[in-house]
């Protein structure tokens, strides 16, 4: 059954996200599908599909749809990894991972924001996601290796615990950088020394503060 806003995500992967190079199917796909109103404000719900972040609360922001796309499409999700995620959020990037990687695992360090996460994503059905809240620069170690690492949060450098949970040939995917401006690095491990990395800068982008034991002091 469509609903009101489908003709607005269909232009919103049309003119945001294909235009822009994205061309993996699979994230076309779920984009067309994931319902992004739902995971904003409902006063907010007819921006939801704008090319712009929006606000939702505790002073955090759901990212700009093409930025969104852009860090998954770095990820190379091919449907069985599992996924550690690094800022939870509103919960629409984690909604966009569990429907491409098998299983999702998800870091929220405000309590509020990880609980109406978990609302809106069982509401949507995605059982195939952890949320826990904690201080994300630490990973989940209990949960490692993962295949694939995002950090919706921009860090003054790239957190140790994050590489060291990283499988073998896995990518991370994080804004490193100061506290106004970061670029959007891609880090591949390449065999078991952590040191053995393959670094790609993949533009200069604009997130909230990583705030962590391994990132910045709140």
């Amino acid at each position: 059954m469509m609903d009101r806003f489908q003709k607005q995500r269909w232009r919103m992967v049309d003119t945001q996200i294909r235009a822009r190079g994205i061309a993996d199917s699979r994230i076309l796909e779920a984009m067309s599908k994931i319902q992004r109103h739902l995971f904003v404000d409902e006063a907010l719900a007819d921006q939801a599909y704008n090319d712009n972040p929006l606000p939702i609360g505790e002073l955090q922001t759901i990212s700009q749809p093409y930025m969104v796309a852009l860090m998954t499409d770095a990820m190379e999700l091919k449907g069985r990894e599992r996924v550690l995620e690094i800022g939870t959020g509103s919960g629409y990037q984690t909604a966009l991972l569990a429907e491409l990687a098998d299983q999702v695992f998800s870091i929220e360090r405000i309590a509020s924001l990880a609980n109406n996460a978990r609302r809106i994503l069982d509401h949507l059905g995605y059982y195939n996601v952890a949320i826990r809240v904690g201080d994300g620069t630490y990973g989940w170690k209990e949960e490692a290796p993962f295949d694939a690492i995002l950090v919706t949060a921009g860090a003054p450098g790239i957190p140790q615990p994050l590489i060291e949970q990283l499988a073998i040939g896995g990518r991370l995917v994080l804004p490193v950088g100061g506290r106004s401006i970061q670029d959007l690095i891609k880090i591949t491990r390449q065999s078991e020394d952590i040191q053995d990395v393959k670094k790609e800068s993949l533009g200069g982008c604009r997130f909230v503060d990583l705030i962590g034991e391994y990132g910045w002091s709140g």
